[in-house]
């Protein structure tokens, strides 16, 4: 991968990427160990991988805790917290990047729970963490940032509404999280090549990503993505509070 941050200019700083075993979560996390920043790596029910990722990251030289956690349940959040304030003393970059919706056999609520609610807890469970000059970065998509606006797929509708909502309510808490100096930026992204939503969303509306490239000129790989994620921790946050990654003018942008 190529490096995107400078080199040690994350040195002493300590980030926390939710669901960052695998794609886009955890080539941010590698974004990050690569500028020297101690993380965390979070997971839900893949231990080997984040295990194994964590490893890779320890040889760069800095501190990589793995922590797995299920977002949905506070006690499960309020017990990460508690080791990443032992194992690291607090927090300065927080990544919510953990989403979902589309599995099967999961509660009518899912989407929401994980999207919205849970979004909610993380924050609230990392602010006591958290101080001043430290930041909140969300991760979504253009397809649930506009959902408002823009349709999306039916196959996708549910997923992009309880993005949004959680999106909504984290914005509810800029004023809060500027009164303790901490910054938010949410950044959204078109459809990502070879993310895990793309292909299960292939897979249930044949031709769907490649009707989405031709419409947009070309989509983001993984790493692409990631780099924008990482780079939003570190750049200026824009005055709206909003990094647009891709193509917009399919959404009226």
């Amino acid at each position: 991968m190529t490096q995107i941050l400078e080199p040690d200019s994350l040195s002493g700083r300590r980030a926390l990427v939710t669901g960052s075993s695998r794609g886009v979560g955890a080539d941010t996390v590698r974004y990050f160990a690569e500028a020297g920043a101690d993380v965390v790596v979070n997971f839900r029910n893949k231990a080997p991988r984040a295990e194994k990722l964590a490893a890779q990251l320890q040889e760069l030289g800095v501190r990589a805790l793995v922590q797995g956690a299920d977002l949905t349940d506070p006690e499960s959040v309020a017990a990460m917290m508690a080791e990443i304030k032992a194992a690291f003393g607090g927090l300065d970059i927080l990544v919510l990047n953990a989403s979902g919706g589309m599995e099967g056999g999961m509660a009518e609520d899912y989407a929401l729970q994980l999207n919205r609610d849970a979004q909610l807890s993380v924050l609230e469970a990392a602010l006591p963490l958290m101080g001043e000059g430290s930041r909140v970065v969300f991760v979504t998509s253009h397809q649930a940032h506009f959902i408002r606006t823009t349709p999306t797929m039916p196959e996708y509708e549910p997923v992009a509404l309880s993005k949004r909502a959680g999106e909504d309510a984290l914005r509810e808490r800029i004023p809060e999280l500027a009164e303790r100096g901490i910054e938010f930026v949410v950044v959204s992204g078109d459809m990502i090549e070879g993310t895990v939503t793309a292909t299960l969303l292939n897979r249930m509306n044949p031709g769907a990503i490649e009707e989405r490239r031709e419409q947009a000129g070309r989509l983001y790989n993984v790493a692409e993505f990631a780099a924008e994620v990482a780079r939003a921790a570190v750049e200026p946050v824009p005055a709206d509070h909003t990094r647009l990654v891709g193509d917009t003018t399919s959404f009226g942008a």
